[in-house]
């Protein structure tokens, strides 16, 4: 049987892996923007001098060869699903017996004035990383529009090489989106505090051409003309899939896919970003654009492709990321505004830099979701939180034995439940000694409780 991937992202890379170990069968992964697989979120890192391409490439190039994982350097530009084949630029032709379809991302644009001028750019892809760096040269402004995850990053490239960078953020608040009021606060003045220019309540209008297709400057909604030699487009991303509206896939806002990730075409299978999921787990997306979700719908189409019956359930929702040097963790559910029926405690550092916040229901205090601005916390013990429906006055006794910091950084656990004492009127101590021992010895215990 030959199983041919449309991808060599983390999931269609995890997809080929699993398969080799679960079967004979011959493998095809098929990429237009790499020829090996590297890890996207370390574009930045490339950028600031901090790695090279191949420090960003887990595996050794005779990996696929020694794996027996045909990989394919060609840009595909239609797929036959009746007939089980796919057409190449280069004019050749392949065909499958069973396709996963790992597609990605597309930067999102909004048919702006200007948008297709040079200097102006996404943030995605190795080829968005060779625009950028080409920019770069001799650049006294750049302007980014979008305030979300992938606009911090650029902003951090940018800034690493002195470059002033105005960013353009429609909301209120950097990502009150997502973010509650407080952190949401507290990351529009670090971005402030390390130089950049934000704009809130600012929407990009056009972009001006200096005459010869580059960029000379853009157009605000607040009528203000701000001169730029590059413009970075960061308003999100959607599934790549608009090239595919015309086949019989049924497609929404991704390629529809069941628990088991199959698509309404027979041996058709999508993962990764270009998938939506027709129903999803309590707490999490139809479509999450995230590094892994990516590897475990690779891993789980990959059982399905060589015949279990595997079903896609992603757990609580887990996040991390940076905001320039202020490190993000977000675990189950963190309205942006909190609704009546939860109560929460939100620590902020006096310094404005860290914060921690514990999100629970008031009817029976049971732990819905914690966020973190500069403080770590160790997942296994938090998702054990949630999984097993903890109690906040549980999860408060139990703090210290979360916080995941080096050793002989400062603790806030004891102000986080001060504050909690004042709002509940409840005083609750420790009972967690912080050492790996004592996560393991709590984890196991619970296991066989």
């Amino acid at each position: 049987m030959h199983v041919v991937i449309l991808g060599n992202g983390i999931s269609g890379v995890t997809a080929a892996r699993f398969i080799r170990k679960l079967s004979d069968h011959r493998i095809t992964v098929i990429s237009s923007e790499s020829r090996y697989f590297y890890s996207r979120t370390a574009l930045m890192y490339i950028y600031m001098g901090q790695m090279r391409l191949e420090d960003t490439q887990p595996y050794a190039d005779d990996f696929w060869e020694k794996n027996r994982i045909d990989l394919l350097f060609d840009h595909v530009t239609s797929i036959n699903f009746i007939q089980k084949s796919i057409q190449f630029l280069s004019k050749n032709e392949i065909s499958y017996d069973k396709l996963i379809l790992a597609v990605g991302s597309a930067i999102n644009t909004f048919n702006w004035p200007g948008q297709s001028l040079n200097g102006v750019s996404g943030m995605y892809s190795l080829q968005d990383l060779q625009r950028i760096d080409q920019a770069s040269n001799r650049l006294d402004r750049a302007v980014i529009v979008g305030g979300g995850l992938i606009g911090i990053e650029l902003a951090e490239m940018l800034s690493s090489r002195n470059i002033p960078v105005t960013f353009l953020v429609r909301e209120k608040s950097f990502w009150d989106i997502v973010l509650p009021e407080e952190e949401s606060r507290m990351i529009n003045q670090h971005l402030i505090e390390h130089g950049i220019d934000l704009r809130l309540e600012t929407e990009l209008r056009s972009i001006e051409d200096d005459g010869q297709g580059n960029v000379a400057a853009v157009h605000t909604s607040q009528n203000e003309r701000i001169p730029c030699g590059f413009v970075g487009l960061t308003a999100g991303v959607h599934p790549n899939v608009d090239w595919l509206r015309d086949t019989q896939l049924e497609i929404q806002r991704g390629i529809l896919v069941d628990e088991h990730l199959r698509t309404n075409l027979e041996d058709v299978y999508a993962i990764g970003d270009c998938a939506e999921l027709r129903r999803t787990d309590p707490g999490r997306r139809s479509i999450e654009p995230v590094w892994y979700t990516g590897r475990m719908m690779g891993e789980v189409a990959a059982h399905n492709v060589c015949g279990a019956q595997v079903s896609y359930h992603p757990g609580y929702w887990f996040n991390s990321a940076k905001f320039l040097d202020i490190e993000y963790q977000v675990y189950g559910d963190i309205p942006p505004i909190i609704p009546p029926e939860l109560e929460t405690v939100c620590w902020i550092h006096s310094a404005g830099n860290k914060s921690i916040r514990l999100v629970w229901r008031k009817s029976d205090h049971v732990l819905t979701g914690v966020n973190l601005l500069g403080v770590r916390y160790r997942q296994e013990v938090v998702m054990h939180w949630l999984e097993h429906q903890s109690t906040i006055q549980q999860v408060m006794s139990l703090l210290d034995l979360a916080n995941f910091d080096p050793e002989f950084y400062p603790r806030y656990e004891d102000d986080v439940r001060q504050l909690y004492a004042v709002k509940s009127g409840q005083v609750i101590k420790s009972a967690s000694r912080r050492s790996s021992d004592a996560v393991w010895h709590f984890l196991k215990s619970s296991e066989n409780a």
